[in-house]
């Protein structure tokens, strides 16, 4: 008789965050800033933290940098009574082999699960089965359950379809997907073709985040949570309640601000609102990358990020 196959264990659904990561005005890392933003996103209600997804500019981080980012987060968490607040880590680079040391790395560190991104330096040449053999083959090693990360805008535009994220998905420790290229298609596609138990299907935009929830993702890792991890859960919970209007002008907010953040500077932009807004942190960001401003926004989407930041702040 054949054995029966081993499934790892997803993360739960709900919300996470690819964490911002802090620096000083030098480049080194702001280990004060980093655990104040831990604790705020913790208190605000997020499932998990994810370490070094692209808001947390991993591919800017040396391996030691990397490795005491996780544990500086599991750290802070475990310290202040979050230990049941997950730490993802963003682990994909450019070969499998650094891919799998990262991943050993980040469970020493700490994580529970490894999100792994599609190299994409030799584009051309990252066929379907490519790409499935180089996730094959870093799950088969990793001692954490791994997820695939879809994000066009970073991978020179490779785009997983989702016949091959479920091709992959259905090794016993791929145990999701965040879908940052915002596919709601895809996303329900693959939440009718795995089974939730054994795979996640997380969209990764705020500006799609009801909709996957309606059509029963397993909920977000989302960069805007960042800023307003209160209104993200109130939308959450308001959703399960049965409160659809009060979900749906939640989102209504989401869509708008997601959109504002990516228009601004994304990364500088996220850091120099927080900073500005609840106290700790500042805009410096690794080069290439470039520090943005809050100061520049029209009036519009000034009053549209001022009505988010007055939910946030009074959100329970």
């Amino acid at each position: 008789m054949a054995s029966e196959i081993s499934y790892s264990t997803p993360p739960p659904p709900g919300i996470y965050v690819p964490a911002v990561l802090f620096f000083t005005e030098d480049e080194e890392l702001d280990v004060l800033a980093i655990k104040s933003h831990v604790l705020r996103l913790a208190q605000g209600g997020v499932t998990g933290i994810l370490v070094q997804g692209s808001n947390g500019e991993a591919q800017h981080l040396t391996h030691s940098e990397r490795k005491f980012a996780i544990h500086l987060t599991r750290q802070t968490l475990d310290e202040n009574g979050h230990k049941d607040v997950l730490v993802l880590a963003g682990t994909g680079t450019q070969s499998t082999r650094e891919t799998k040391k990262l991943n050993s790395d980040a469970k020493e560190a700490g994580a529970s699960h490894a999100l792994i991104l599609t190299p994409s330096t030799w584009r051309p040449a990252m066929t379907n089965d490519l790409v499935v053999r180089f996730h094959r083959e870093v799950a088969d090693a990793s001692p954490i359950p791994t997820m695939v990360y879809n994000f066009p805008t970073v991978t020179a535009g490779l785009d997983l379809d989702s016949d091959t994220i479920a091709t992959i998905g259905a090794h016993p420790n791929v145990v999701g997907v965040k879908l940052s290229c915002g596919h709601l298609g895809k996303l329900t596609r693959l939440v009718n073709t795995l089974p939730a138990a054994h795979f996640a299907t997380f969209i990764g935009r705020s500006d799609s985040f009801l909709p996957a929830v309606v059509m029963q993702g397993a909920g977000g890792i989302m960069a805007l949570v960042n800023v307003a991890p209160k209104t993200h859960r109130r939308l959450w919970d308001a959703w399960r309640a049965g409160s659809v209007e009060e979900a749906r002008d939640i989102q209504r907010m989401l869509s708008s601000c997601d959109a504002i953040v990516s228009k601004y500077g994304g990364i500088g932009f996220l850091k120099a609102l927080v900073s500005k807004e609840f106290g700790y942190g500042g805009k410096t960001v690794r080069g290439p990358l470039a520090p943005s401003s809050v100061d520049g926004m029209s009036v519009k989407d000034t009053e549209m990020m001022e009505e988010l930041l007055r939910y946030e702040k009074v959100a329970n």
